[in-house]
């Protein structure tokens, strides 16, 4: 696959000054710096990448209360330990006028974000992450994500309460110059999610976790209307409530955002339910067609009604 173009231009000589804007309290970050640990200067916490590559640079243990990139490149970097207070990694615009007709996209290629800490609500933007590790990184609580387009990366530990999405907001399609983002062989198998979603995105293209407690199914709508007839055999109203409710809007997202397929937990079948049941429920869910999940086969076949 080949890897987008980097931004526009040549690259000029790294420079990492004040900016000129009495307002603004970030130093602004341009041109080309490889093979050196990024270092701020004293008083310094705020930082503005604008049109800058960076290549195996080392920002471990630093933190910043701002970082901006705008239409940049970083390639080879290493982010373990990093903290960001404020986040923003394919911005808008630059240091001159404010201008939708066009939006650079900024590439982080090659990089490793190891106990990375994320703020919540990091607002992605426009920007590209090629073969990049995010090993326990604070990934939660993120939802800026619309125009985020992630190619052949790794996820280790949890990831949590974070939307993908494979189209940009309608709005931003003539600026970002497409009307899709690539989300394709990005690995999960070794990350714990919860409350992520996939939206608009082939689930098929991804490494999911073949391991219990994950399934990537097929005919959503069609499970959870054949499953219907376990959860009117519970006793407790609130239960049964609790699960309808929960496998109506699994039902209605997989058919919006991704042609009727879901990867689907115990948690999908309501997060209020006792643990015993979510598993029943998820245990007949999964067994009444078919199973994709990495190295699972089973023969499709619907729940008993008679059943005890």
């Amino acid at each position: 696959m080949r890897d987008p173009a980097p931004a526009q231009g040549a690259f000029e000589p790294f420079s990492l000054r004040p900016s000129p804007h009495e307002w603004q309290e970030a130093w602004i970050a341009r041109g080309e710096l490889r093979d050196r640990r990024f270092e701020l200067p004293a008083g310094v916490s705020s930082v503005f990448f604008e049109r800058a590559r960076l290549a195996n640079v080392g920002f471990s243990g630093i933190r910043f209360a701002e970082f901006r990139v705008y239409d940049s490149v970083f390639d080879r970097c290493d982010f373990t330990g990093t903290a960001f207070d404020r986040l923003a990694m394919g911005d808008m615009c630059g240091e001159g006028p404010r201008d939708r007709a066009g939006w650079p996209r900024s590439v982080f290629r090659d990089c490793v974000f190891r106990r990375t800490r994320f703020p919540p609500f990091t607002f992605f933007g426009n920007v590209r992450f090629d073969r990049c590790v995010f090993d326990r990184s604070r990934l939660r609580g993120q939802t800026a994500t619309l125009e985020a387009e992630f190619v052949d990366c790794v996820f280790l530990g949890r990831v949590r309460d974070i939307n993908f999405w494979g189209r940009p907001a309608q709005r931003d399609e003539a600026a970002l110059g497409r009307d899709r983002n690539e989300f394709t062989g990005n690995d999960f198998t070794g990350a714990e999610l919860q409350g992520v979603a996939f939206r608009h995105i082939d689930l098929h293209a991804q490494r999911f976790p073949g391991l219990p407690g994950y399934a990537l199914l097929d005919r959503i709508g069609e499970r959870a209307r054949a499953v219907l007839p376990v959860v009117e055999r519970w006793p407790d109203p609130r239960h049964r409530e609790e699960a309808r409710f929960s496998l109506e809007f699994l039902a209605g997202m997989a058919l919006k955002d991704n042609d009727d397929h879901a990867l689907v937990s115990p948690r999908d079948m309501g997060r209020r339910l006792p643990p015993a049941l979510r598993e029943e429920l998820f245990e007949a869910f999964r067994r009444t067609s078919s199973d994709t999940s990495p190295g699972r086969a089973v023969r499709p076949r619907g729940p008993d009604p008679a059943a005890p």
